[in-house]
């Protein structure tokens, strides 16, 4: 039993920028200053930059397998189980604290609004939020959208209010302490754009998920950018830097500078609509990674378990919840920090496992998305969030390689005698070494991820092809040999001669060749009796020659069946006809490693079902 697909464009934006809009803007700019001085606006910058490389290879590896777990899922079948368990318990506890600092803050502004200790306030909050979670991810992605809705409002009002009151004395020294100091801020508010790792965690629960989810995390990423750039620079204009750099609630203070009490209140308002917002994204993402964890057999089982109506990881929610609350009680910086380092590595081996599972050439690894400049993208984003990852400072590292070594642990003593071990990187190895270290148990997951993904229900041409004789020969054949090793394989499943089934073969070929392309042949014949249908795939790699003319003809389709079958014969062929209409079937034909790989070529063809 899977997850629902309840979720659509709308809540999949909603999602990533709630998560986004954040303690990383109502917070960290103050702490950042605090570092930077006014250079953090270049900071804020710089992030998106890298984030960028980032969102764009996770929203290719996304599109071809859009699952629950988003980064862990695909880490471990680019890199294997062992990294795969490190990343997922990683990104987990990362979006638990990205979650947690996010209720930390709105402790930090419920002080403006009422006399009561805001941990509790916050605790109490968390509960609500599981509770909501519990529900479903309908739900919970509607109350994101309200929230998403009311925070951009409220952040755009900022922004136009307070543009023309930006003082450019007050930036001034821009970088009191230099550049470097700004270039490692950018690895301390990291953090802010954790948020889109959420989309990637509930992708199984998106309809259509191979164009939804890459179309909803770039937008996401572009508009919260701009909201950032702006917001920052607005707040640097118009604070002091004395009251800035010690300042926890920058945003408020800000609004409060030009628009007075009334202006502190509203954006203390959105802070904690944004709050809210972070804490139940984070759950709802964060419970996915235990969950897959769980389906891979990394964790124990009783985390994949979903209520019997609402189909949500309900254990799973409940564990991350009680995580958030323990986080709560944590120092500010140390959240920020540890959080920080935390997605920092996943992104960077959300570019790692791009370039591993494009050039492992896994035929099955179907993108609807295609990121750009690969592979500049992804090398310059490795480099990149290597940098900022050693900027960050040594108890964020020894925070982040305490969480590395405790899934290695897990891995080790746990998961190691229960996960399957076949992942893109040996695919690669295999390529180069000319090795065989894979079976097809990879390949076999990936297809039923696109047909699940594209929502291609099986038919019987499907279940005629899947039982299908495929042939891969790699010498040259002429037509009566090739007709020869056909036969030798059909005549037996159709309890027929193979002289009489040679002789049919003959005559069709005579009547008219049944070559299409220089490419593609699809010979047909006509069998005597009733409910015979069969289809055979060959490619001769040296070619067979048909005539004259058509001396190199490497893809036939050998379709034989009965006269009662004529209706299905003449779908089958109209089938096979759309799916060689693909301008990519002949390079794709010819790279297939072997006949299984002919087959899923055939069974995830793009034609009307």
């Amino acid at each position: 039993m899977g997850l629902k697909r309840e979720l659509g464009l709308i809540d999949v934006y909603s999602i990533a920028s709630g998560a986004m809009i954040s303690s990383g803007l109502f917070i960290l700019p103050g702490l950042a200053f605090a570092r930077a001085g006014p250079s953090m606006i270049v900071s804020y910058i710089l992030a998106g930059l890298f984030a960028v490389t980032g969102v764009l290879s996770q929203a290719e590896i996304v599109s071809a397998m859009p699952k629950a777990g988003g980064t862990y899922f695909y880490v471990k079948r680019a890199l294997g189980p062992g990294v795969g368990t490190v990343e997922g318990l990683l990104t987990w506890f990362s979006l638990s604290l990205k979650g947690a600092f996010a209720l930390v803050g709105m402790a930090a502004f419920a002080s403006i609004f009422i006399d009561f200790d805001p941990r509790a306030i916050a605790t109490i909050l968390t509960i609500i939020f599981v509770a909501v979670n519990l529900v479903g991810s309908k739900e919970a992605g509607r109350v994101q959208v309200v929230l998403c809705f009311f925070l951009f409002s409220a952040l755009i009002y900022y922004i136009i209010r307070g543009f023309p009151h930006v003082s450019a004395e007050l930036m001034h020294p821009f970088n009191p302490a230099g550049w470097m100091p700004t270039l490692t801020t950018a690895g301390f508010v990291f953090v802010s754009y954790g948020g889109l790792l959420k989309v990637a965690s509930i992708a199984e629960e998106v309809k259509d998920p191979g164009k939804t989810v890459p179309m909803g995390m770039i937008l996401s990423l572009v508009t919260v950018s701009l909201l950032y750039f702006f917001t920052v620079f607005v707040t640097a204009g118009v604070l002091d830097a004395d009251i800035l750099r010690f300042s926890l609630t920058p945003i408020s203070d800000g609004a409060e500078a030009f628009m007075g009490r009334s202006g502190r209140i509203i954006l203390g308002i959105a802070a904690m609509l944004a709050f809210i917002s972070t804490a139940n994204a984070g759950i709802m993402a964060s419970s996915r990674y235990p969950l897959a964890l769980s389906r891979d057999r990394l964790l124990p089982e009783t985390l994949s378990k979903l209520g019997k109506r609402t189909r949500t990881p309900y254990i799973s929610i409940m564990i991350t919840g009680a995580i958030m609350v323990c986080f709560i009680f944590f120092r500010v910086d140390i959240l920020v920090k540890a959080a920080s380092a935390v997605l920092i590595m996943t992104y960077l081996l959300s570019c790692l496992s791009l370039i591993i599972l494009r050039e492992s050439r896994l035929q099955n690894y179907q993108p609807v998305f295609h990121s750009p400049l690969y592979p500049w993208i992804q090398i310059a984003g490795i480099g990149g969030f290597t940098f900022m990852l050693f900027g960050i400072g040594l108890s964020a590292l020894i925070t982040s390689g305490s969480i590395m070594i405790c899934g290695l642990f897990v891995y080790w003593f746990y998961g190691r005698i229960r996960a399957g071990r076949e992942y893109a990187l040996l695919h690669l190895i295999e390529r180069i070494t000319a090795k065989e270290l894979t079976d097809r148990t990879l390949e076999t997951e990936l297809k039923e991820i696109i047909r699940e993904r594209d929502d291609i229900v099986t038919d019987r041409l499907d279940r005629v092809i899947e039982g299908a004789i495929v042939l891969d020969i790699e010498e040259h054949l002429s037509l009566e040999q090739f007709i020869s090793v056909v036969a030798d394989f059909l005549s037996v499943r159709l309890d027929l001669e193979k002289d009489t089934f040679i002789e049919k073969m003959r005559e069709r070929e005579k009547e008219s060749s049944t070559v299409l392309t220089h490419l593609l042949a699809i010979p047909h014949i006509i069998l005597e009796g009733e409910g015979k249908f069969d289809i055979l795939l060959a490619r001769c790699r040296g070619g067979v020659a048909f005539s004259e003319a058509e001396k190199n003809v490497r893809s036939i389709f050998v379709l034989t069946g009965t006269r009662d079958e004529r209706n299905f014969h003449l779908r089958a062929l109209a089938g096979i006809a759309q799916i060689v209409q693909d301008p990519h079937f002949e390079k794709n034909w010819m790279n297939a490693r072997d006949g299984e790989d002919l087959r899923d070529l055939i069974l995830l063809g793009k034609r009307k079902r």
